[in-house]
């Protein structure tokens, strides 16, 4: 049977898009996740790119090892449900661990008073949270520029590690994730024994899919910009991680 590649191109590039918008947890994870650390657009998207190249080269790698050992197709859609379950594990523990850090910080900022007595006799109330610099400025003294007061205050080592390791955490959990509708597409070239076909498939579907994320992502990012979420800015972590659990459940017992 003659193969129309133009046409197996055609579809790999619509199931990619298809694909990516029914599943939620292709781009709900960047909006939140950039809302929360108040990522510039460029890295949320960077970071967006990284991970849905991950998504589709650990599919892509299953494939071409089932093709070369001779796995059969319903082996190897198996192995990618059973990667599908353990990705959405990891999401949802991601979620839920991200989520109780972010309730903690959210308790920890969360402002309140202080008043006390100056040696005039003058009494002084301020208001202040845990996080960031303690300034305490007082209007009959003016501060010297390297006073402690004036400068900035080290983020805190747990913010830190919070930051550089959130990234890499999706990236891991992506690279877990399965692309389901890649490995029939990918084999049906494979079986008629065009590499260029297959090579051309995978590449239709890769871009399609991170195309489709990134437009997502920006687009739920600027809606995103739009929300009037600043008293609820406390609790941009705590809620970032209950987006991420969400999509991990979603995923496990809808079928996302």
């Amino acid at each position: 049977m003659t193969v129309d590649l133009g046409l197996l191109i055609l579809t790999a590039a619509s199931i990619g898009c298809i694909h990516t918008l029914l599943g939620p947890d292709h781009y709900v994870p960047f909006v939140a996740m950039g809302a929360a650390r108040r990522w510039t657009m460029r890295k949320t998207l960077w970071v967006t790119s990284l991970c849905g190249l991950g998504h589709v080269a650990g599919s892509v790698a299953i494939g071409v090892v089932g093709i070369g050992l001779g796995l059969s197709l319903e082996r190897l859609e198996w192995f990618e449900g059973l990667r599908g379950e353990w990705a959405a594990w990891l999401l949802t523990g991601l979620g839920l661990a991200y989520l109780a850090w972010g309730l903690k910080q959210a308790m920890r900022s969360r402002p309140h008073s202080h008043g006390h007595y100056h040696a005039d006799g003058t009494f002084h109330r301020h208001e202040h949270g845990h996080r960031g610099p303690h300034l305490h400025p007082h209007v009959q003294f003016t501060p010297l520029a390297n006073h402690p007061a004036n400068r900035l205050a080290p983020v805190p080592a747990p913010a830190r590690a919070a930051a550089t390791i959130t990234p890499w955490a999706l990236f891991v959990v992506f690279i877990l994730g399965p692309c389901e509708p890649l490995i029939p597409v990918l084999m049906y070239p494979a079986a008629q024994l065009s590499v260029s076909g297959t090579v051309a498939v995978v590449l239709a579907f890769g871009v399609a899919t991170i195309a489709t994320m990134l437009a997502a992502v920006y687009l739920g990012v600027r809606g995103v910009e739009r929300l009037p979420l600043a008293a609820a800015q406390r609790y941009a972590h705590a809620l970032a991680g209950a987006a991420l659990s969400i999509c991990g459940l979603g995923i496990l017992f809808l079928g996302l």
